[in-house]
């Protein structure tokens, strides 16, 4: 039996429509984070003397778990503290460090840097010199993520 020949023009679009179809109900559900992630980039730490009893750490954090979020903790394998610590300039010009009260706010899509001169994670009370090359095991303690555990590595350079 012979089959009629379909136009080729009815042939396109029915190829179309089948992968429109296809796309419209594949559905992602907003509540899948398999995906998701906290994102640590460019992590290092310095100390400003070689002998230092304390050293700070700087990254950039970017919240890509489809929910806001907050670092309310940090831990290390060095020993000593480690604080979410800032910067700030008060009303005489006078540059002033101290703990970040209630953690730092991480917006779903956003970044939020640890820089020099502003945001950084403080070691305090180290009892040997940080050496160039070495790495340092921390531990960020997310609200919503959890924990998440970075390798810093020292560089007395930057």
């Amino acid at each position: 039996m012979k089959h009629p020949k379909m136009p080729m023009g009815l042939i396109v679009f029915f190829a179309l429509a089948s992968v429109v179809m296809a796309v419209v109900t594949v559905k992602i559900s907003p509540l899948d984070q398999s995906n998701a992630t906290i994102v640590v980039q460019e992590p290092y730490l310095r100390s400003s003397l070689p002998t230092s009893t304390s050293a700070a750490a700087f990254m950039v954090l970017r919240n890509q778990t489809g929910r806001d979020d907050r670092l309310v903790a940090v831990r290390s394998n060095l020993p000593g503290r480690v604080e979410l610590h800032s910067h700030s300039e008060d009303a005489n010009g006078v540059m002033r460090m101290g703990v970040i009260q209630g953690g730092v706010a991480l917006k779903d899509g956003q970044a939020h840097a640890f820089a020099r001169g502003g945001d950084h994670l403080m070691f305090t009370g180290l009892d040997a010199p940080l050496e160039q090359g070495d790495t340092v095991t921390v531990t960020l303690v997310f609200e919503e993520a959890g924990e998440v555990e970075i390798t810093v590595p020292v560089d007395q350079t930057r």
